[in-house]
């Protein structure tokens, strides 16, 4: 959820435009037809950060002609699967504050001047002059991130003097970058003028390449049904050819294989009759490799089994233990619930995208899995936030791994994977940079009963999960209206007596919802009974009384232990939170809040879930303080 964030910076950007087009009508300047409509239309791809406009810079021609000047990388042979790599740049005459180093892939890339490719950039609300900036760096630090580097601690004499006096000494810096295997060859650049106004001084004289770029990597697992007796696993691998997974005692199975390219991310912002190609498809795309997937059969609910993945040819995944989550209808489950995650870098980089909490939850709900107290993961929407720049879907899946190889890691769609303009999304903005949620479906099928059908229905121990995408048609007399409607009504509530909601936008919230999504699919849930609904996009933690049509119904009152307690034997209304604080910035809350939010929660965290028949218990881990900052349940006597 940026709209708030974005908006000055777009209205701002808009009126200047407004005012160069009425002071230069006829100039060079002039913009093409619909640009000044385009800026909002993307104000995703934009207005970020410098770095993350960083392509639609006008490149400079450096005047350094340092002939000492020096980029070099100390590792020990090819790049292994994840590690931390140092680059060092030499040489350097005058250091200053605007010197960064750019890593970049493939190493083939254009990373010195786009000519000819103004109109991709007009998309974006961009006038730069031409040329550009052409490719997207991966990552990029700026050279000061070593403090040693503008006092130039670090000295070399490159020229004495008849008298042996050091005539020309020149500084080098040291930087630390994180890299993961994405297949593709490696490049550092070293550029001067910050990343507003770039150029490039030098660049690694040898592109870095990873020992093993057909490595089976990012194994995560998702349940495809209730009975918790098979398990799918996908994985990614540099190649095409079946892989299998070696799991249980002696069982195999070989995977389905596939991936997509350019030409399956969408592109249907027009400037007249030019079809302009978004980040999906150009100055964000990176090869995916392939995506393996296979499902692991004959399991029993509630059990741990050891798997590993690969093949001969390739190599072969450490072997991992997993757990399966207990089976629809039995008595009890602990799980996870959040939203809008993302990543961050590892290594203080600058990159396209970050989440700055997602490191300190991640961390978080991995200790919970490692002490078994997690059965499975429920991740509702803004998963990666990649937004049309590929690689970063391999650094989120590294990210997870110790949490989705482990446990049964279930997703919702959110706007970040699904919407753009004019490609059949409910809402039309531009939040998935192009990707109109191929790569999401791609590295994580969900037991749905389509392509681009991205809504299904899941059972583990007392709760039935309903999970929705809100960023397709939810209208009355749609499919998915009509699914919810349907599926709902068949729960068999004396196997499953709880019955959860969810998906990615809320229907209440402090900072403003839709009304029509409320006013239309609300009374499918009061006539359901649904006990607790669950949303993310707004980033912060809500909670409310039992609501229906903005009106509490009912109140929690306080058990023993202070602990705001909702008693469901005579069902009002569900309860509603959301939980959408599990990485991206936080969003503050106003200072008047409705009557109906009787919690409101600002800081990063996940929420921990326990149910039993009779009870439903959730609390919020505040991630940096491990401590429960709201906990509340729900109970059928």
């Amino acid at each position: 959820m940026e709209q708030r964030a974005t908006t000055h910076h777009v209205n701002k950007l808009s009126f200047i435009l407004l005012i160069l087009s009425l002071a230069f009508p006829s100039s060079s300047f002039e913009l093409r037809p619909s640009v000044a409509d385009s800026t909002f239309l993307h104000r995703n791809d934009t207005a970020i950060s410098d770095f993350r406009v960083l392509n639609r810079r006008a490149l400079f021609q450096c005047p350094d002609l340092n002939p000492y000047l020096q980029i070099n990388v100390t590792t020990q042979g090819d790049l292994s699967d994840e590690q931390f790599i140092t680059v060092n740049v030499s040489g350097v005459l005058v250091p200053s504050d605007g010197d960064w180093v750019a890593m970049v892939s493939p190493s083939f890339s254009n990373v010195t001047t786009c000519l000819g490719s103004e109109a991709y950039y007009l998309q974006t609300g961009d006038t730069s002059i031409l040329p550009l900036l052409c490719h997207y760096p991966v990552k990029a630090k700026y050279v000061t991130s070593d403090p040693s580097y503008l006092s130039c601690e670090s000295q070399k004499c490159q020229k004495y003097g008849n008298n042996g006096d050091c005539e020309v000494r020149t500084c080098a810096g040291s930087l630390s970058f994180h890299v993961v295997n994405i297949r593709t060859n490696i490049d550092f650049v070293f550029f001067a003028g910050g990343f507003s106004t770039p150029c490039i001084l030098t660049k690694t004289d040898v592109p870095l390449k990873f020992s093993n770029p057909n490595s089976p990597l990012h194994g995560h697992l998702s349940s495809i049904d209730s009975t918790a007796t098979s398990m799918r696993l996908t994985w990614v691998s540099g190649d095409k050819e079946p892989q299998q997974v070696q799991y249980g005692d002696g069982k195999s199975q070989t995977s389905e294989v596939t991936t997509f390219s350019a030409a399956d991310m969408c592109s249907e912002f027009r400037l007249g009759s030019v079809v302009v190609p978004s980040p999906a498809k150009d100055f964000g795309w990176h090869d995916p490799g392939y995506i393996h997937t296979a499902v692991m059969s004959g399991l029993q609910p509630s059990s741990t089994f050891n798997y590993k993945y690969g093949s001969d040819a390739v190599g072969w995944s450490a072997e991992i233990q997993f757990r399966t989550p207990p089976a629809g209808g039995s008595d009890e489950l602990k799980f996870l619930v959040f939203g809008d995650m993302g990543k961050a870098p590892l290594d203080s980089s600058a990159e396209h995208y970050i989440q700055p909490g997602s490191i300190s939850v991640i961390k978080g709900m991995t200790e919970e899995v490692e002490n078994g107290n997690v059965d499975s993961i429920f991740h509702i929407g803004d998963i990666s936030y990649a937004t049309g720049f590929l690689v970063e879907w391999d650094y989120f899946l590294n990210l997870i791994t110790p949490l989705a190889s482990k446990v049964s890691y279930m997703t919702a769609i959110g706007n970040h994977e699904r919407d753009y303009s004019d490609s059949g999304s409910w809402y039309t903005g531009p939040d998935s940079g192009g990707e109109c949620g191929v790569p999401y479906e791609t590295y994580f099928p969900m037991p749905t009963p389509a392509k681009d059908k991205p809504w299904y229905s899941i059972e583990q121990g007392s709760v039935h999960f309903t999970v929705i995408s809100t960023e397709h048609d939810w209208t009355e007399k749609s499919e998915q209206y009509e699914w919810m409607k349907t599926e709902m009504a068949s729960v068999d509530r004396s196997k499953t007596p709880w019955l959860v909601f969810t998906g990615h936008r809320p229907m209440y919230s402090s900072l403003g919802a839709d009304d029509q999504f409320l006013e239309t699919v609300e009374p499918l849930l009061l006539n359901n009974k649904v006990d607790l609904v669950l949303f993310g996009h707004v980033h912060n933690y809500e909670r409310t009384c039992s609501i229906y049509k903005s009106e509490c119904l009912a109140m929690p009152e306080k058990d023993k232990n202070g602990i705001d307690t909702y008693d469901n034997t005579n069902y009002t209304a569900p309860v509603q939170a959301i939980v959408g604080m599990a990485g991206f910035s936080l969003d503050k809350f106003p200072d008047d809040a409705p009557s109906w939010s009787l919690v409101r929660i600002s800081e990063f965290g996940y929420v921990r879930a326990h149910a039993t028949k009779d009870e439903l218990k959730l609390e919020f881990v505040n991630s940096d303080t491990k401590n429960v900052d709201d906990s509340f349940i729900i109970t059928k006597k």
